[in-house]
């Protein structure tokens, strides 16, 4: 398993579209069958590009070892709605390498979406889970 001490999370820019590109395709690839849903790098590289450059409403951020090798993403969406008094975010994506998993780095990027929450002034942090029961240990973390 990796080490939490050495993974540092960051905003991801639009030159890393690739790695948010790679690291999403991963994480589509546990939950879905690529193939039956369309989803491959060529695919999903124009929606990363258009979704996280300044001003869109849609941000990424990074986990990364020092040495920068990426152990995971989050996808952050701006949304709005008069049950969250406005503005809110909704987490659209995580993933985190398997050799990195039940280390803390997801809690890392969540913490990392909680204090953008904060700067922007949103009311509500939501997020997405996937199905249950085959994902349930995902659905605890989030619940956690």
């Amino acid at each position: 398993m990796g080490s939490i001490q050495a993974v540092k999370v960051r905003l991801a820019t639009t030159e890393d579209h690739d790695v948010v590109t790679s690291l999403v395709l991963r994480l589509l690839c546990e939950l879905y069958d690529p193939a039956e849903w369309g989803y491959s790098r060529a695919t999903l590289a124009p929606a990363v590009e258009k979704l996280i450059r300044d001003g869109s409403g849609s941000w990424a951020f990074l986990a990364h070892r020092q040495e920068g090798t990426p152990v995971g993403v989050m996808t952050l969406n701006e949304c709005s709605a008069i049950y969250a008094f406005g503005h809110f975010g909704e987490i659209s994506e995580l993933y985190v390498d398997p050799e990195y998993r039940s280390a803390g780095v997801g809690a890392l990027l969540v913490d990392a979406g909680l204090r953008f929450a904060r700067e922007r002034g949103w009311s509500i942090l939501e997020v997405g889970a996937p199905e249950v029961p085959k994902w349930q240990r995902t659905v605890d973390f989030y619940l956690r």
